[in-house]
Parts: C-alpha cells; sequence; structure tokens
C-alpha cells in the first residue's frame, strides 16, 4: 500500500511540473487563429483580371500559410484557375498578367547611349514585366534573349 502511495505522489508531482512549465511558456492555443482573408464575390474564371470590385473580406481559421492574405496583391492579377466565391484564394492560383505572348510578334529593342536599333521578333513564351523571354527573328532564326518592359517591348543588351 505504501508503494502506491509514493508512485500517486511521485505522478501527482510529474503533473504539477508540467503544468508549472505549461504555464511559465505562456498560453496553450487550442484552435488556429482567425485571420481575415480576402475571397471572390462572385465566380472567378481563368484569364479574368481581379479587379477590388470582385474582392470581399470573409474571416477564417488557418494553420498555415496557405492562401493569399493581401487584398492589394491580388488586385490586377489574372486568375489561372476557377475561384470560388467566399474560398480562399489560393497561392498558386494567381499570376501576374502576361504582356507578351509566345508567337505575337513584338517590338525588340537594343539601346547603348545614343545608339537605338529596333526590330521585330516572336517570343518563344508568354511572359510578364521584368522577365527574361527567349525571342527569335522570324527573317534570320536568330534567338535573342531580353527583359519584357512594361511597354511590351524586349530590351536586349545592356543597361
Amino acid at each position: 500500500m505504501a508503494g502506491k502511495t509514493l508512485r500517486s505522489q511521485g505522478l501527482a508531482a510529474a503533473v504539477l511540473a508540467a503544468v508549472v512549465g505549461l504555464l511559465a511558456t505562456g498560453p496553450v492555443q487550442a484552435s488556429p487563429a482567425s485571420v481575415t482573408l480576402p475571397v471572390p464575390a462572385v465566380t472567378l474564371y481563368p484569364g479574368d483580371v481581379i479587379a477590388d470590385v470582385h474582392l470581399v473580406d470573409r474571416a477564417f481559421r488557418v494553420a498555415g500559410r496557405v492562401a493569399v492574405d493581401n487584398r492589394l496583391a491580388l488586385v490586377g492579377k489574372v486568375v489561372r484557375r476557377t475561384l470560388l466565391p467566399g474560398q480562399p484564394i489560393p497561392l498558386n492560383a494567381v499570376d501576374d498578367p502576361k504582356v507578351v505572348r509566345r508567337g505575337v510578334p513584338t517590338q525588340v529593342v537594343f539601346r547603348e547611349s545614343d545608339l537605338v536599333i529596333t526590330g521585330i521578333v516572336e517570343p518563344m513564351a508568354s511572359a510578364s514585366v521584368n522577365e527574361m523571354v527567349k525571342a527569335r527573328n522570324p527573317d534570320s532564326g536568330l534567338i535573342v534573349i531580353g527583359v519584357v518592359q512594361a511597354d511590351g517591348t524586349i530590351r536586349v543588351g545592356s543597361e
């Protein structure tokens, strides 16, 4: 009988030590925190450009960063897959708009000091502003690599 009392007292001391340890580290959260996320107000389809009027805010309980949490980060983006109303928007469901399209003739610009050379190329891939893209000269077959500019041209060379 004395053995049981010692064991139960030891167990009680261990439990008490664990509780004191938890209290020292702070409160224990039983559920994930609530966060407000921008969600579509209407169904958005691939290729749609997101405008501020397409979004509403809704509170969710989330455990990790799996959805876009900044409204401004969504406005102007292009939808990659169908987004349903009231559902969080996954990080990979939106993309920057493509300024140049694969196979669509685009102006290429080489600029150095006062020298400016322009030509027409066909991008080998669609690309957004500030992305590098390969493009082919349809006359010579020469392939150049340049950076897409906001005006839709491709800049080659240094600068």
